[in-house]
């Protein structure tokens, strides 16, 4: 079974006090739902072509089906009612390959 990734790229962050609450709403949701970072919250990025640099998150889920019900979650949305006025990501769902 092919594994699902959440992948969100963060343009800018122009609040980075305002995303705490998210942050650990989001952690724990993740967890809850099986979910593994990866990548980001603190790691470093080398931008390249788009040059975005700022937070990076990978997510790894051990389904796709996982990732999206995860997402679906009540703790998940929960979480992003928290997220700031006027906030903005690239989120995505992705399947992995097996």
């Amino acid at each position: 079974m092919a594994k699902g990734y959440w992948a969100s790229v963060y343009p800018t962050i122009t609040d980075p006090e305002g995303l705490k609450v998210y942050t650990e709403l989001a952690g724990q949701a993740v967890k809850a739902a099986g979910g593994r970072v990866l990548a980001g919250i603190g790691g470093r990025v080398a931008p390249r072509e788009a040059g975005i640099a700022e937070r990076v998150v990978l997510i790894e889920f051990d389904s796709f089906e996982q990732a999206v019900a995860a997402y679906e979650s009540a703790a998940y949305r929960k979480a992003l009612a928290e997220l700031p006025d006027g906030f903005e990501r690239d989120f995505r769902i992705i399947e992995g390959r097996d």
